[in-house]
């Protein structure tokens, strides 16, 4: 298993060597490698067991470090980053010479983000390059929100753990892409689609693939736990299911019959989007089957959770 601490020093001395490190970020969790160092980008590839045409996001101290690692930067999504950055948006953008291949999976855009968490800040103060950082959980699997889900899952693979704490937000970043002149959503995540066309207008949606994504979070199975979830209106999932031994993950409502994680008691969507993948995990310790759960409110982060819930689930 990997040491978790607080030193960022000791994780810069790792990412300078070519080594990987688990870094808190608001949205989840991610497992860091220096984007400058081919063979240390290959190191997340195969501590994840991720698949080379799955896109990865590159991570970086402000906007002013993207100016170098892309072709030219759209009046909109300058517009977006500088309302929203640093923050839970991605944007998918042409990529320069500087951003390898294999970290675009071949394409001619890349994926940037400028995280907000504050010992993340720190760590890029601390190093001249920027860093690529998935999700620091098996591919396909639940993303992690603690450093102790990420020593869980990954700690036999990387070699330091930084400890930010839970994170505040829980779900992936919003992806949009201006690979062609029109902005478009390619994931839904931890900023509200409305709240982006406050100040860019109406955006197109792409936000599933079945073969070559064009932005990490896109395939139609993703977010998965070991056990099986199915979606849809509780109470008659219940009756159908009567002989399985069932868990019951809900949006406010309390079943006491069952093993239940209620996601927000207050019906609180950003409470709920925050304990979503920490709920989907609690059922892992459980004897039970079967995990079924329901639809959110499809407005403002309750759509990012929805989308998490359809991918996770096997209907």
């Amino acid at each position: 298993m990997a040491k978790i601490g607080l030193d960022t020093t000791l994780a810069a001395n790792v990412l300078i060597t070519g080594g990987l490190v688990g870094i808190p970020t608001e949205t989840v969790y991610g497992v860091a490698a220096n984007a400058f160092n081919q063979q240390a980008v290959v190191k997340v590839f195969k501590a994840k067991n991720r698949p080379a045409f799955d896109p990865l996001i590159t991570h970086i101290k402000n906007q002013l470090a993207v100016e170098p690692l892309v072709k030219n930067i759209p009046e909109k999504a300058r517009m977006l980053m500088d309302k929203f950055w640093p923050g839970p948006l991605t944007l998918v953008l042409p990529k320069s010479d500087k951003i390898s291949d294999l970290i675009s999976s071949g394409l001619e855009t890349a994926a940037f983000r400028v995280p907000r968490q504050n010992l993340l800040q720190d760590l890029l103060d601390k190093i001249n390059f920027p860093i690529v950082a998935p999700s620091a959980n098996p591919f396909g699997y639940v993303s992690p929100t603690t450093a102790e889900h990420v020593n869980e899952q990954l700690g036999s693979n990387i070699d330091y753990i930084l400890d930010g704490g839970a994170s505040k937000i829980g779900i992936e970043s919003t992806i949009v892409s201006f690979e062609t002149e029109y902005p478009t959503v390619l994931r839904l995540g931890g900023l509200p689609v409305e709240e982006i066309e406050t100040v860019v207008g109406e955006l197109m949606m792409k936000t599933s693939s079945s073969s070559q994504p064009s932005a990490p979070g896109m395939l139609i199975s993703h977010y998965s736990p070991s056990k099986s979830v199915v979606l849809g209106n509780i109470d008659e999932l219940v009756k159908k299911h009567q002989e399985d031994k069932i868990g019951i993950l809900s949006y406010h409502n309390k079943y006491q019959r069952y093993p239940n994680f209620v996601m927000s008691e207050n019906a609180s969507l950003e409470e709920a989007a925050a304990n979503l993948f920490t709920g989907l995990r609690w059922f892992e310790t459980q004897d039970i089957d079967l995990v079924i759960t329901e639809k959110v409110p499809d407005e403002g982060l309750g759509r990012a959770i929805n989308d998490r819930l359809k991918r996770a689930s096997i209907n």
